[in-house]
């Protein structure tokens, strides 16, 4: 099977694209509101700030309020979009999202940097990787983690129609750019086909499915064949892609910048047994803390590089028979 290659056009961090999205989201729509804890140019909202600075709330260190903050705008019609490191955005605050956002299904967009092991240097404790099985659990909550600069700002726009709370999750490292700036495919809840193919599914999101390209490079130079599945959007769902491509492939693997433990593996692993029951193999961190590292010393480290992928890819291959 013949397919279009993907490559990369370059190179620039994901929180970028958040930055400008936010940025063309508060030029366009007069009730965008945005709100940060003390890392506007961590996030790259400077511009929105500098644009709009009676629609811009510095909180300061002080994660807690800016959700409740948030809570409040949201409740006057505003649509706000709340800012800061992944770790902070989640785990410090769990308790106000929960209860002041999610319960209530407020408007509010909770915007996350600095996410996973890519976050590098900075450590275990700025490198959260329990995030997103937190945010999914939540009634309502819509959960998106794009893979580049471009879909990041695309989905950091797409989410502002999303009537209720929604979890973006974003990069701090630059890495590659591979999709396309105005992509008509983009659509919160609809999984892309990033590549067909016959002998293996790969399901990832963020970060990992660059990795996932490289890997799938690779064994297409050993005749295998691999769908790859960018699940950009975790929450809602995209089962029939997930589903579709199985029945296809008959071996799915899944990749993520996230513990195994409440990830992809997890949510497709459910999937496929209560509807398709197909081998399953997962590309994850296995149960444990990162440390301070350079993002492809750590991706190595963890188990998350190409070759990860590839062995991991094989093994599965081999179940399959």
């Amino acid at each position: 099977m013949t397919h279009t290659p993907i490559i990369s056009t370059g190179e620039k961090d994901t929180r970028s694209g958040f930055g400008a999205g936010l940025l063309e989201l508060g030029q366009q729509y007069a009730d965008v509101v945005a709100l940060c804890a003390d890392l506007t140019g961590s996030l790259k909202m400077d511009a929105f700030e500098k644009a709009f600075p009676d629609r811009f709330f510095q909180c300061g260190i002080s994660e807690a309020n800016m959700i409740g903050v948030a809570a409040g705008l949201a409740i006057t019609g505003k649509v706000a979009f709340a800012g800061t490191f992944a770790n902070f955005a989640t785990g410090r605050v769990y308790d106000q999202i929960r209860q002041s956002v999610a319960y209530s299904h407020k408007n509010v967009k909770i915007c996350a940097s600095h996410a996973g092991l890519t976050l590098g240097e900075d450590g275990a404790t700025h490198q959260i990787l329990e995030d997103v099985g937190l945010m999914r659990m939540l009634p309502g909550m819509t959960v998106v983690v794009p893979c580049d600069y471009n879909q990041t700002r695309l989905a950091t726009k797409a989410i502002y129609d999303i009537d209720g709370p929604a979890y973006l999750r974003f990069g701090r490292p630059k890495w590659p750019i591979f999709t396309p700036a105005e992509d008509p495919g983009f659509i919160v809840g609809k999984a892309q086909i990033l590549q067909p193919g016959t002998d293996i599914t790969f399901v990832a999101n963020g970060h990992m499915v660059w990795q996932c390209v490289l890997a799938a490079q690779q064994l297409a130079q050993e005749g295998i064949s691999v769908e790859l599945i960018n699940l950009h959007t975790v929450k809602p769902v995209d089962a029939d892609a997930i589903l579709t491509s199985a029945a296809k492939t008959r071996a799915v693997l899944t990749a993520d910048e996230h513990q195994i433990h409440g990830g992809l593996a997890d949510l497709v692993g459910q999937l496929l047994s209560r509807h398709l029951p197909t081998p399953l193999e997962a590309v994850a961190v296995q149960d444990s803390f990162g440390e301070s590292g350079t993002p492809d010393e750590l991706l190595a480290k963890y188990g998350l590089a190409p070759a990860n992928i590839v062995a991991a890819a094989r093994k599965l291959l081999a179940r399959k028979g």
